[in-house]
């Protein structure tokens, strides 16, 4: 069975209730319940922080030992230097998801510090590019 873990950054814990028309009416939680029901032969944990120290903590506990990191920094995406660093010194892949297509936001949200040490980057499908990265793990 594989062992995937979902890690996202700061304010998507308002799934559902934030700027629905970017980011969707569901909230993550009714999201991940869905996804495990789609794929229960895959371990998927779940773990956010608005906080960019705890997911780099997070990353670490995790990066050798899990099969696969699908990973929304949000924000942190594009400011965060420690949380690329910590995607490039973790074992575990990486796949680098947004939900929404950073490229048609802001110009600041065009640079990533985590795609050069990613796997692989899913941006724009809404909640499904988690799914997509889920995956990308399977094949």
């Amino acid at each position: 069975m594989k062992k995937l873990i979902i890690i996202n950054g700061p304010n998507l814990n308002l799934l559902g209730k934030r700027e629905p028309n970017i980011y969707g009416s569901l909230s993550f939680t009714e999201f991940l319940e869905k996804i495990k029901e789609k794929y229960p032969n895959v371990e998927i944990d779940y773990f956010q922080s608005n906080i960019e120290g705890e997911i780099i903590d997070k990353l670490h506990e995790v990066g050798f030992s899990f099969d696969g990191v699908i990973l929304n920094a949000a924000a942190y995406t594009h400011t965060s230097v420690g949380i690329g660093d910590a995607v490039k010194a973790i074992e575990t892949p990486v796949v680098e998801v947004h939900i929404s297509n950073t490229f048609n936001r802001e110009e600041f949200r065009h640079q990533s510090f985590i795609s050069p040490n990613a796997k692989g980057v899913i941006l724009g499908f809404g909640l499904q590019s988690y799914e997509l990265a889920i995956q990308s793990f399977l094949d």
